[in-house]
């Protein structure tokens, strides 16, 4: 067996060292042998340092968790990893039987003696069930096995170590018991154990809970624009037909970014949700909503307003709809969730992009599915061609010049986006008639228009007077900005930056003694920002985490050390929360992807603090 790859010597030589190197593990103690072996390989003696002893390279810790559970985990230094298939666990105390136990998955590494395995690199956690024979067997002596090497170095031994517990007492108060794996590994782990059908009917699912979440609501004026935008009358299957193209067109493009994100380590969001991405999309919903009021002296070419407009008959209109599906995929895609988060780790950790690319794309169809039925009730409910027709247009038009201002309000300051609000509404209030005089024998239609036409314009005047003071958002203009009111009633974060920095804060909060809670944070992020308003800044959960070193890391500019501490820590994105014990270890079971309300992140923060 030749654990030194590239190693030149000779057979006899070869044996001496391999006899070395499976010495019990005192032998890899710094020292002669140390030294011996690592002149051989051509290294010198500073390189010959650095091997540690295994106690250090691997530090593991096993203790009761509960009456029927221990808590067994590691933290392996950087450089080094272990197994998942040497890990060991029996009893060696009479009447204590140590059950079967699932591991947290690993990375899959093409290791020189056991060809493709998984690994475990820094730190992790898992349940061992345990069961006493009687009630009077208050410790137990239990023996873990393991095996792990020194990345492109040495392998160890196998390991075995022997851990005498004093057990928790039975029938008390039931300790809180976490899953065993975060939500998104769980999901990791289901792509890897289960079968292809129950995986792509499970991702549809996942899809189907995403699609009322607040991150997907801008796709229905989307592809209500698009079959309003239909000059002919429209009828149902010509609608779902539309649909259909919008959805798979989404699905197959967000599949296809998501391979690649999981691939490369890519953080798509950072990509599609800067101020030019914005900006351009933006500016497309502006020119669709000018073509639903007529405006086409801005002469685009004939064959962009029939891809767009549909304006050159079912082919173009289909064409529209797959170029809006694919521009929805990038830029209005579902916020970062444990599906996503947990698809994305999969094919990050295994390389399979096929799975993890059907899984995606059955993910997409989920979130895209109620948008076919929005499709298909489209195409009964809008009237026959006419002014009614006309109306429903241009009320369209508006909705869409909505949708651009939303999405630049991710990247623009309060007070500019309650002006373009303002500026919307005030045009909207002139266009249809709130300034023009009213005939006396005028109907009721027109009348109400009027009266609308006033209220925004009212409205519209008001957000220019809050944005002028620097008020908040469109539903309340003069209230204190959402982030300046988190800033003030929320949480006393210190930033890091990089995995270097965390490792300093890291390293400080353990010599203090106390747990951590580190916080991915982005000004793009919408959920990020809920985050910081509704959960964050709560007084129940300020209380909660009284004891915690709180530390924040804003990827907003997802620069090179931004990307590197994603990398490390197998996040692509934020929102994410990651909570440490006090000896910097993470608790990786508790894993936090997406927004939670408050009541709940109390439950999780007890149950932290009771690992």
């Amino acid at each position: 067996m030749n654990m030194l790859p590239g190693l030149a010597v000779l057979p006899v030589a070869r044996l001496i060292l391999a006899a070395i190197m499976l010495w019990p593990s005192a032998l890899f103690a710094e020292g002669p042998l140390d030294r011996l072996s690592g002149l051989l390989q051509g290294q010198g003696p500073a390189a010959a340092d650095q091997i540690l002893d295994p106690d250090r390279a691997f530090q593991l810790e096993l203790r009761p968790f509960s009456p029927d559970r221990l808590l067994l985990s590691w933290q392996i230094e950087p450089g080094y990893y272990l197994y998942k298939d040497k890990f060991r666990a029996q009893s060696l105390t009479d009447g204590i039987r140590v059950a079967d136990f699932s591991l947290p998955p690993g990375k899959l590494k093409a290791d020189p003696l056991f060809g493709r395995v998984e690994v475990y690199y820094g730190g992790n956690e898992v349940l061992i069930p345990i069961s006493a024979a009687a009630r009077d067997i208050k410790t137990a002596a239990i023996e873990v096995g393991y095996q792990g090497c020194k990345e492109d170095s040495i392998c160890y031994p196998p390991i075995k170590k022997t851990y005498t517990l004093a057990l928790a007492a039975a029938g008390g108060a039931a300790s809180p018991q976490p899953a065993l794996l975060s939500e998104q590994d769980g999901i990791t782990q289901r792509l890897k154990d289960t079968g292809l059908l129950l995986n792509i009917l499970s991702f549809f699912g996942f899809g189907l809970l995403l699609a009322f979440t607040p991150c997907v609501f801008p796709m229905i004026p989307i592809l209500s624009g698009i079959i309003v935008g239909e000059k002919q009358q429209i009828t149902r299957l010509r609608a779902f037909s539309l649909s259909l193209s919008y959805v798979l067109a989404m699905a197959l493009t967000y599949a296809g970014l998501g391979v690649i994100a999981g691939l490369f380590h890519f953080n798509l969001q950072a990509a599609s949700q800067n101020i030019w991405a914005l900006s351009l999309f933006s500016g497309l919903f502006v020119l669709l909503a000018l073509s639903m009021f007529g405006f086409y002296e801005l002469r685009l070419p004939a064959s962009w307003q029939g891809r767009l407009c549909g304006d050159q008959g079912a082919r173009g209109g289909l064409k529209g709809a797959i170029a809006m599906g694919v521009l929805s995929a990038v830029i209005v895609g579902p916020c970062v969730a444990p599906a996503l988060a947990g698809a994305l780790l999969y094919i990050s950790q295994t390389g399979d992009a096929a799975l993890g690319g059907l899984a995606l794309f059955a993910l997409g169809l989920g979130f895209g599915a109620p948008l076919l039925l929005v499709g298909a009730v489209s195409g009964e409910i809008l009237p026959r061609a006419g002014p009614w027709m006309e109306t429903i247009r241009r009320g369209f038009g508006v909705i869409m010049l909505g949708v651009a201002i939303w999405f630049l309000e991710r990247v623009l300051p309060e007070p500019v986006t309650l002006m373009l609000w303002a500026t919307l509404f005030v045009t909207t209030a002139v266009f249809i008639g709130a300034l023009d005089r009213t005939d006396a024998r005028a109907g009721r239609w027109p009348r109400l228009s009027k009266g609308f036409g006033l209220v925004l314009m009212v409205y519209g005047m008001t957000l220019i007077l809050a944005a002028a003071t620097g008020g908040g958002t469109v539903l309340r203009p003069f209230a204190e900005p959402r982030l300046a009111v988190a800033a003030k009633q929320g949480l006393p974060f210190n930033p890091v930056s990089g995995p270097a920095g965390l490792q300093a804060e890291l390293s400080r909060a353990s010599f203090l003694g106390k747990p951590v809670m580190l916080d991915f944070y982005a000004d793009w992020c919408v959920t990020c920002v809920d985050m910081e308003t509704h959960t964050l800044s709560d007084p129940g959960v300020r209380m909660a985490l009284k004891d915690f070193v709180l530390l924040k890391t804003d990827v907003t500019e997802n620069n090179a050390l931004d990307k590197a501490l994603l990398k490390q820590l197998e996040l692509f994105g934020p929102p994410a929360i990651l909570f440490f014990d006090a000896g910097a270890n993470e608790l990786r079971s508790h894993r936090l992807v997406g927004f939670i309300k408050p009541e709940p992140f109390i439950r999780h923060i007890e149950q932290a603090l009771a690992l």
